[in-house]
């Protein structure tokens, strides 16, 4: 990991150079006369690409760029009208369909009004686990905001979304309306 991570920095260093050559200017005399000359862009020199992830039994792993083979219930969730200062939560289920046991690595949510709690022991094939995702139904008005899902079987991650609409309780005063100037 530690070799992959400088050769991440070493590619990237030789990139950074390469940009700053092509945009330096130097100053070339011409017959008694100083003009600002731009230098010739000359191809970077090649940079041996960072090595791939070896696999268990030493053949390259490449990124895997495919959904996880989780199945979801489902990834939208609407709460309809809920009342401001009660949080809202929801259960997201999933059934681990896969052939090897998952992990959820990272659950990350849009913005600080929403929490998220999640199974974080190993999901075995054929087992089940949850993502909750709770809304602070502190304003009032319709919101929707998403959860984000890492997991050790894919690079793609999954995005889990809550909807819904806070209503103010009698008597309070609705916000109002947003006007263009």
């Amino acid at each position: 990991m530690k070799t992959l991570k400088l050769s991440l920095f070493a590619v990237a260093g030789a990139l950074m150079l390469s940009f700053s050559a092509n945009a330096q200017q130097t100053t070339v005399a011409k017959k008694g006369k100083a003009t600002t000359a731009k230098l010739e862009a000359k191809p970077a020199p090649a940079v041996k690409a960072a090595p791939a992830m070896k696999a268990a039994d030493g053949t390259e792993a490449p990124k895997n760029m495919t959904p996880s083979g989780i199945t979801w219930k489902e990834d939208t969730f609407t709460f309809g009208d809920i009342e401001k200062g009660k949080p809202a939560s929801h259960d997201f289920t999933f059934k681990n369909t896969t052939k090897q046991t998952i992990l959820i690595t990272n659950v990350k949510a849009q913005c600080g009004c929403t929490a998220t709690n999640y199974t974080k022991t190993p999901i075995k094939p054929g087992e089940s686990g949850t993502v909750t995702a709770t809304y602070n139904a502190a304003n009032a008005g319709t919101f929707s905001k998403t959860v984000t899902v890492t997991t050790n079987d894919s690079d793609v991650n999954k995005i889990l979304t809550i909807k819904g609409k806070v209503i103010a309780p009698e008597g309070e005063a609705a916000p109002a309306p947003a006007t263009h100037q």
